[in-house]
């Protein structure tokens, strides 16, 4: 899939909606949640089982969150009836289109394909060169030599992009087992670049992935297509 030369990035009349038109069966959908609890759930239309699972929610940043991934479906023209997960909690539309959806703090997003995909969005911290042993392997050849070369900000956003890449793999794939240092494997990419190519080795089967990405407010999106 060759990278889009038209890709436009769209704000609607509400500022707080992002719209990426990365091709013509294609769309990424980005929420920045300014609004209350109650501003949101008055706008949003919930199934019976989705109203207790909101409910049943501690957090309210984590029900603000899921409000906003259903304001998502109502601007890409579904609504929460629309939506159902399979036996392994992977989302589903009910006219067999691909979606993938994810919520980080204050942002979240949804992108919705004809094609196989995944997406994830991740705020850039200091954490995350804490954990990297945990989900980094193969992609320590090129990240050793960024970390001397660059300053630890671009450390910290190479490895947020790579997270966020095995996170969207999994998404897709969603097979207990998987194991994002042994089995997802990221090949070398450069920020500014802004796409790249990831590898899952897990089962005796190979896929590969295209992978873009593009930072928003200190976010991380990223979004993988399966290749076939």
């Amino acid at each position: 899939m060759p990278f889009p030369s038209g890709l436009r990035n769209q704000v609607s009349n509400m500022p707080l909606i992002k719209t990426i038109h990365f091709n013509s069966s294609t769309k990424i959908f980005v929420w920045k949640i300014t609004e209350s609890y109650n501003e949101l759930f008055e706008t949003v239309i919930l199934n019976d089982k989705n109203k207790l699972r909101l409910t049943s929610m501690k957090s309210e940043l984590h029900q603000r969150g899921f409000l906003s991934v259903r304001q998502l479906l109502q601007k890409a023209g579904y609504n929460d009836l629309d939506l159902y997960y399979d036996e392994f909690g992977k989302p589903h539309l009910t006219d067999d289109k691909h979606i993938s959806i994810t919520h980080s703090h204050h942002f979240s997003a949804i992108i919705v394909s004809n094609e196989t995909v995944g997406i994830d969005i991740e705020l850039q911290r200091d954490k995350i060169i804490r954990i990297a042993d945990k989900f980094c392997d193969s992609e320590n050849q090129f990240l050793s030599r960024s970390f001397e070369a660059e300053n630890k900000e671009d450390y910290i956003r190479k490895l947020t992009v790579i997270w966020g890449v095995k996170e969207s793999i999994f998404k897709i794939r969603n097979e207990k087992g998987i194991s994002f240092k042994d089995h997802i494997k990221v090949g070398t990419f450069e920020l500014q670049d802004r796409l790249g190519q990831a590898e899952l080795h897990f089962d005796s089967i190979i896929k590969e992935f295209k992978i873009y990405f593009e930072e928003i407010d200190n976010f991380t999106l990223v979004y993988a297509f399966e290749k076939v």
